[in-house]
C-alpha cells in the first residue's frame, strides 16, 4: 500500500525559518479500522482481572508513560499490545509502534541524526519523531509506542531532551531538537508503554530522570485469575494439573529466597497456548529445556535446590 507523506498538517511543530526535513515513512492516518477489540475480549485473552484492568488503563491514562515490569513469563510485552488495542477499540496496528531497545540502541535512531550515504551524510528522522508526526496529524486518536526491553538500552543516550518532553503536563511543548534547529514536541494523544524483566541482574536500574517520568506497574502469574482456570479446565490434563501445581510451589519457595523474590518468579505464559493433543509432549519440552536451565541460573550455586525440583 503506497504512503504518502503528511502534509501541511504538522506545520505549526515546526520553526517557521527553518526548513523542516522530510518526514520519512508516516502515512496519512487510516479511516479504516480493523476488527473490533474491547475489555472483555482483552480479559477473555489475558489472565487479568476487571479490577486490575480497570486501574491499568486509568493510570496510563493519567500518567501517558507507563512500565509493565515483572518476572520471565508473565507476558508484559503481549499484555501491552491488547492494552494498547483494549483501549484503541480495534486492532488498529497503524496506530501502535513497538521496538525493542537494546545496548546499540541510540538517539539518532530513536529521534535523528546523520546516516552514511553514497555521498556523504544525510540528517535522517528516528521511528519515535516519525510516530509523533504522525500522531500530531490525527489528533482524535490515540496512538501507542510500545518499548520492549525498555531497560536494556542507556535510557539516557536515547531520550535526549525528551526527558522533559514525555512528562504528562509538558506534551505539546516545544524544544530545539540537537540535530537541527527544529522546533519539537511530543504530543497529547501520544501514550508510552515500556516493558521490563525484573529478573535480568545483568541490567543497571533506571535513571532516576527517566524513573520519575513513569509509572511501573508490576505483573505477577496469573494462574489463579479466572481465565487461565478455564483454560486449564479446557485441556482436562493431570499432567498439566500437577505441573502448574508444582510451579506455584516453586513459586513459594523463589520468593521466600533472599536472593530472588517475587521479580523471579515463573510466569503462566510458559504454559499457554498448548493443544489438547500434544500436552503431554509439550510439558516435557517446557520443563527440560526452559524451566530447568532458568532454576540453574537462578541456584547456580546452590545445586541441591535445583535437584530438589528436578528430580
Amino acid at each position: 500500500k503506497t504512503q504518502e507523506k503528511v502534509k501541511d498538517k504538522s506545520s505549526d511543530w515546526v520553526n517557521e525559518n527553518v526548513p523542516a526535513l522530510p518526514i520519512d515513512s508516516v502515512a496519512e492516518p487510516e479511516q479504516e479500522y480493523s476488527s473490533t477489540y474491547n475489555r472483555d475480549m482483552f480479559l477473555k485473552e489475558v489472565y487479568m482481572d476487571e479490577k486490575n484492568y480497570e486501574n491499568l488503563v486509568a493510570l496510563i491514562k493519567r500518567k501517558k508513560n507507563i512500565i509493565l515490569q515483572g518476572a520471565p513469563g508473565v507476558g508484559k510485552t503481549f499484555v501491552a499490545q491488547q492494552l494498547a488495542y483494549s483501549m484503541l477499540g480495534t486492532k488498529n496496528d497503524s496506530h501502535i509502534m513497538m521496538v525493542q531497545f537494546h545496548q546499540s540502541y541510540s538517539y539518532e535512531d530513536f529521534i535523528m541524526g546523520y546516516r552514511p550515504t553514497d555521498s556523504g551524510f544525510e540528517l535522517k528522522h528516528g521511528v519515535f519523531y516519525n510516530f509523533c508526526k504522525k500522531a500530531a496529524a490525527d489528533r482524535q486518536h490515540e496512538y501507542f509506542f510500545i518499548i520492549d526491553e525498555i531497560n536494556r538500552g542507556n535510557l539516557s543516550k536515547i531520550f535526549g531532551e525528551l526527558f522533559m518532553l514525555i512528562e504528562n503536563d509538558k506534551r505539546d511543548v516545544e524544544l530545539p531538537l540537537l540535530y537541527s534547529d527544529e522546533m519539537f514536541a511530543v504530543p497529547g494523544n501520544v501514550y508510552l508503554i515500556g516493558t521490563m524483566n525484573t529478573a535480568d541482574r545483568s541490567l543497571a536500574m533506571l535513571d532516576y530522570a527517566l524513573r520519575r517520568r513513569f509509572s511501573f506497574y508490576e505483573m505477577n502469574p496469573g494462574f489463579e485469575m479466572e481465565g487461565f482456570l478455564e483454560y486449564k479446565t479446557e485441556l482436562n490434563n493431570k499432567k498439566f494439573d500437577h505441573l502448574i501445581k508444582c510451579v506455584k510451589e516453586l513459586n513459594e519457595e523463589i520468593m521466600s529466597d533472599d536472593s530472588l523474590g517475587e521479580g523471579f518468579y515463573i510466569g503462566h505464559s510458559y504454559f499457554c497456548n498448548l493443544g489438547k493433543n500434544d500436552v503431554d509432549n509439550i510439558l516435557a519440552e517446557i520443563v527440560s529445556f526452559e524451566l530447568i536451565p532458568l532454576l540453574k541460573e537462578y541456584w547456580f550455586d546452590e545445586p541441591e535446590k535445583v535437584n530438589k525440583w528436578t528430580i
